[in-house]
């Protein structure tokens, strides 16, 4: 089994487990998530030469404590973890084991999890004391290729200390600026504003603070219209590439033709499948999921099997609406006024893919 495919494995399982408050405490969390995470990187969690659990961190006067998990090379710690529970906010959490045992060791890196988010810290700002922000964070709920090629740099057999620190700093630069990033889209700063307003040339008038807070929801629309523009038009590259390769590899047309189905697909339909496609590509193979249109509504399928609906399209002249399927496979019915607003249900229409999966590993 690959890397990626053990990775979405062990993030099949988290929507079910978040679902039922499974796990409530830090040791079923390393049972059932940390671990297999552990041996997914091609660690040997059974196998203490090689991880060593509740390793000790005594510091100073600090008796007793130790660090959750320890993965060791020629017998020395290169990479150490501190475990919470699932569902805790890891921002609010300080990572005290970590950071008092990453002074006295020959550890470059300490990860603080809850079994799903996956923070990475090292010592890029000062040798040998632990960094207040990661560098890299990793969410195993929301797999993205870019980051699991990331964290494959720590499995077992490709990992490198120096080409992962090389690499540290850009990947601690560039996360601090998707947070920013995120936080403008969401509330865009005054200096921000006023930056854009300058530049762009959209106001030419006395930068009076009225006027700022004014141009604040602009700004926040502005960003959010041109990165929508962009997806929309990545989408449709995509959709006309399709086209193409389907026109090529098309057989010749047989003589007698068939009777014209009453059903039609409409390019807005087409357009929402490759949407969906989309955001579920992260947790299985695009191919997987396919598109089967009925008179009264469009499904969208996993593996062509009408008892594994992902959504249901019903797209009419005058409303539109999205079928989601919740755990007991009960359509739940979302009006949408855009295709935009499908992103809205990302993270549902995921945890309703996640649950056939393990469906269909189950039967098969």
């Amino acid at each position: 089994m690959d890397f990626i495919d053990r990775l979405r494995e062990i993030s099949a399982r988290i929507p079910k487990l978040k679902e039922g408050d499974v796990i409530k405490t830090e040791e079923g969390t390393k049972n059932a998530l940390v671990m297999p995470f552990i041996n997914a990187l091609g660690y040997n969690v059974f196998d203490p030469t090689e991880v060593t659990p509740e390793l000790n961190a005594d510091f100073g006067t600090k008796k007793g404590e130790k660090v959750d998990y320890a993965i060791l090379r020629d017998g020395k710690p290169v990479m150490l973890f501190e475990c919470k529970s699932l569902g805790t906010n890891l921002q609010t959490i300080h990572a005290s084991q970590l950071y008092r045992y990453f002074s006295v060791t020959s550890s470059r890196f300490g990860v603080l999890t809850d079994g799903v988010e996956y923070r990475f810290f090292s010592d890029l700002v000062e040798q040998n004391k632990m960094d207040s922000d990661p560098f890299f964070i990793f969410n195993l709920a929301d797999l993205k290729d870019s980051e699991v090629e990331e964290l494959r740099k720590f499995a077992k057999g490709t990992f490198d200390e120096s080409s992962i620190l090389t690499a540290a700093s850009e990947l601690k630069y560039r996360n601090l600026i998707r947070i920013y990033l995120t936080e403008q889209l969401q509330n865009p700063s005054e200096a921000l504003v006023r930056t854009l307003m300058k530049e762009s040339k959209a106001y030419t008038g006395t930068f009076f603070q009225s006027a700022v807070d004014n141009f604040r929801p602009v700004v926040r629309e502005a960003l959010r219209s041109f990165i929508a523009e962009q997806l929309d038009n990545r989408i449709k590259s995509a959709f006309a590439v399709d086209a193409a390769n389907q026109k090529a590899a098309a057989p010749e047309p047989i003589p007698a033709a068939p009777e014209p189905s009453p059903i039609k697909t409409t390019e807005e339909e087409t357009y929402a499948f490759l949407i969906i496609k989309a955001i579920l590509r992260q947790t299985v193979d695009v191919k997987r999921v396919t598109m089967r249109d009925a008179q009264s509504y469009c499904a969208i399928l996993l593996d062509d099997n009408n008892r594994r609906p992902i959504a249901r399209l019903y797209f009419g002249p005058k409303s539109k609406s999205v079928g989601i399927f919740d755990a007991h496979k009960v359509e739940q019915r979302q009006p949408i006024s855009s295709l935009d607003d499908l992103y809205l249900y990302a993270d549902t229409l995921r945890e309703s893919l996640a649950r056939y999966l393990i469906e269909a590993k189950s039967a098969g």
